[in-house]
């Protein structure tokens, strides 16, 4: 039926039911997914992320794994084999092969005292890695509650609280672990040969200075990005709710603000792992980082330079393991970001 088109009757054909293919084509397409499901579709769809966390799965098979079937030990000097290169045998152990026995070779070549440098490297890697985890962790704790108590109190509370933030900002971390290992050396060196902690022998009063540091300087920045998120989503009517139900401020922080930082608290603790490495092999570069004999790849890399001239295979490997961990756990948390917050993503 043909309409005037200066008619100002309606068309009747616009009202008619849809039909089946028309309902259909108005279907959603993509069904709902849950917000950690989308963020790992997007996390892996980002290759540049996925090689990252695979070195890094690799790094820590070759720093926790490896060493247990190594066939030498990161503390034991076998004598005759002092300074051998990669792939080099002792006298001692070239009249062993020629006498029809095995001998595993060090693919990394010996240092000074005769010890294997490859297994150094892996253990040294596993206290780079150790130290990343462990202050990113106390990071994580303190940071994230001092942040959220501060932004969900606001008031004079949150501006005492962000004005000692200010004040440890101004703290210089270095001299601070100076003055802690020098505080803690005696009391701790004394218990450990009166009770015998072996540990602390072991990690060394300087590793322990280095935590304590962690703990005490470290977390300002994830308090201020805690504190921020908490700011915005106080303002939200499921806090509000909670209240109205009977929520203590206690519950309201861990239970509704805390998880909805999740993400934001997963990307940060991330990009602080590397952050934190960085700082243990500069320290140990320095020589306040972990005890004799046992590793650490800035220790290797401090020791090399007294034969980089003679010896200069030393100092690519633990130097190229930093680097390695560094951008590697960059890379993977820039991915975390991009996958948890893709707005952000340039």
């Amino acid at each position: 039926m043909k309409k005037n088109p200066l008619s100002l009757q309606l068309n009747v054909d616009d009202f008619l039911p849809a039909s089946s293919e028309e309902k259909e084509s108005l279907v959603q397409m993509r069904p709902s997914v849950s917000f950690w499901r989308e963020s790992l579709h997007r996390l892996l769809k980002n290759p540049v992320a996925m090689v990252s966390m695979a070195v890094i799965l690799v790094i820590i098979i070759f720093s926790f794994a490896v060493p247990g079937l190594y066939p030498y030990k990161y503390e034991q000097t076998i004598k005759g084999s002092e300074n051998l290169a990669p792939m080099q045998y002792s006298a001692q152990e070239q009249a062993r092969i020629d006498a029809g026995e095995h001998v595993f070779p060090h693919m990394l070549g010996t240092d000074g005292l005769g010890r294997d440098y490859a297994v150094r490297v892996m253990m040294g890697s596993r206290i780079s890695l150790l130290v990343g985890l462990i202050a990113s962790a106390i990071i994580l704790v303190i940071g994230s509650i001092y942040g959220a108590v501060s932004g969900f109190f606001g008031g004079w509370a949150d501006q005492i609280m962000m004005r000692i933030v200010d004040i440890i900002y101004t703290l210089p971390d270095i001299l601070m672990i100076i003055l802690i290992s020098f505080a803690i050396k005696e009391p701790m060196t004394a218990l450990s040969e009166k009770d015998g902690f072996h540990w602390i022998q072991t990690v060394g009063v300087n590793l322990i200075s280095i935590f304590l540091v962690f703990a005490l300087l470290y977390w300002v920045s994830m308090a201020r990005i805690v504190r921020s998120q908490v700011l915005t989503l106080k303002q939200n009517e499921f806090v509000t709710a909670a209240r109205a139900l009977g929520a203590g401020s206690g519950r309201i922080i861990r239970r509704h603000l805390l998880t909805n930082c999740i993400g934001i608290l997963i990307v940060t603790t991330t990009l602080q792992i590397p952050s934190a490495i960085f700082t243990e092999s500069f320290l140990s570069f320095l020589g306040l980082g972990v005890a004799i004999p046992m590793p650490s790849l800035g220790s290797l890399a401090s020791d090399a330079l007294n034969g980089l001239n003679t010896y200069p295979y030393r100092l690519l490997a633990p130097a190229l393991l930093i680097s390695l961990i560094i951008l590697s756990f960059n890379l993977f948390g820039d991915g975390l970001r991009d996958a948890f917050d893709p707005k952000l993503k340039h």
